[in-house]
């Protein structure tokens, strides 16, 4: 019930933070960079597949390590470098395929996934530590 709980608070933060900075940047940050080759609708097989697995990698990565070592700096620390190197591989990979990619929305993306990473981590950690032992 416990990893339930932080799965589904995870899934909520992630997901409504996300789709409120997509909402925003998409028009002026994405869609202007990658022009032609943004599709006009989002593909939601694939996105729900994402915002499926997401949460699951954070529990996994930053809420058990932090419930067992019983600090939120462990959920803060993990959730955000889970963020990094998992928005990092994403956007440099872009980078270093896609013509229209640049470092601007690399750098941009990037630091964006490490506090949404950070933010839902803590969100996750908060929940199952209030339901805990």
């Amino acid at each position: 019930m416990i990893y339930g709980a932080s799965y589904l608070t995870i899934l909520a933060v992630f997901l409504l933070a996300d789709m409120a900075w997509l909402g925003a940047m998409s028009p002026r940050l994405y869609r202007p960079t990658l022009g032609d080759i943004a599709l006009s609708s989002v593909n939601l097989p694939p996105a729900i597949a994402f915002y499926a697995l997401y949460p699951l990698g954070l529990l996994i990565f930053a809420i058990l390590p932090a419930l067992k070592s019983g600090n939120i700096n462990t959920a803060l620390l993990n959730g955000a470098l889970f963020g990094f190197f998992t928005y990092a591989t994403y956007d440099l990979t872009n980078q270093a395929t896609l013509r229209n990619w640049t470092i601007q929305l690399t750098l941009i993306d990037v630091a964006w996934g490490s506090v949404l990473a950070a933010a839902a981590a803590i969100a996750g950690y908060g929940i199952a530590g209030r339901l805990g032992p």
